[in-house]
């Protein structure tokens, strides 16, 4: 079901960026499962060292809500933060046991590929068929993520060829760029498709992702509810909420025409 405002007919729309997991692919249950096996295990070690009461993490409210389209070692600071717990941030290269943020991202990251690599990414292939037809009348595409596993994604599921800009979690690092909610890394990609980002839609599923959308000022904030809710998503910034980008066939304005 849609919520907010439809498409802008009037919008020059000239580019069209996304986010990853959520978006492209399910695999944000995947990051979800990740997280909740490797928070589970070391809340589970704190209750027992500190006699803290044990509440698991929660694969829906609390992903959305805290750690849902952050950078990892990011979304390790924000849900135990959340729970009044602070961790060294440790460094990138920590092993998957140590008790710091990085050791966590790091575990959790490893579970992810495991799981990936087991199980496979399934498509959404309602947003690859309107990105196909976007791009058949002259829309230029990019991808954003904050995962450093985005190209291994793109390359498993054969979808190289839907963008033309990867702005992914390594890009990022090595371009100093903040993570969501700051709108850096779409800027970048906008930058990158030399396109305005007022003639550019992007979708999320995040909240921090349309959040930094609405910062960036891009002419069109489209939220994808996989969980976070049509509410939230519109709170932080999307202009229009849908289930699935299928809703959207026939309302999307390239060249004074809808797609």
């Amino acid at each position: 079901m849609m919520h907010g405002l439809p498409p802008d007919p009037d919008l020059p729309l000239a580019a069209f960026i996304t986010d990853m997991d959520g978006v492209v692919t399910s695999t944000h249950k995947k990051h979800a499962y990740a997280w909740k096996l490797v928070f589970d295990d070391f809340l589970a070690k704190v209750s027992e060292r500190d006699g803290r009461p044990f509440v698991p993490f929660d694969a829906v409210a609390d992903f959305a809500g805290l750690v849902d389209g952050l950078p990892r070692y990011e979304g390790a600071r924000s849900f135990l933060g959340a729970r009044g717990i602070v961790l060294p941030y440790g460094t990138p290269d920590d092993w998957i046991d140590h008790e710091t943020l990085c050791g966590l991202g790091n575990r959790k990251n490893a579970l992810f590929n495991e799981l990936v690599r087991t199980h496979g990414a399934e498509v959404f292939g309602s947003t690859v068929a309107l990105i196909r037809a976007l791009r058949a009348r002259g829309v230029r595409t990019a991808v954003v993520s904050s995962s450093k596993n985005c190209r291994m994604l793109l390359d498993r599921c054969g979808l190289h060829d839907l963008f033309e800009a990867i702005v992914d979690g390594q890009y990022a690092a090595e371009h100093h760029l903040p993570g969501k909610p700051a709108p850096d890394t779409y800027l970048r990609a906008a930058a990158l498709l030399n396109v305005a980002p007022d003639k550019s839609a992007m979708v999320e599923d995040a909240i921090a992702g349309v959040q930094s959308g609405r910062a960036g000022g891009f002419g069109l904030v489209i939220g994808i509810d996989r969980g976070a809710g049509w509410e939230a998503l519109l709170a932080g910034g999307a202009d229009v909420v849908v289930d699935d980008l299928a809703e959207l066939d026939g309302l999307m304005p390239v060249n004074g025409m809808a797609v």
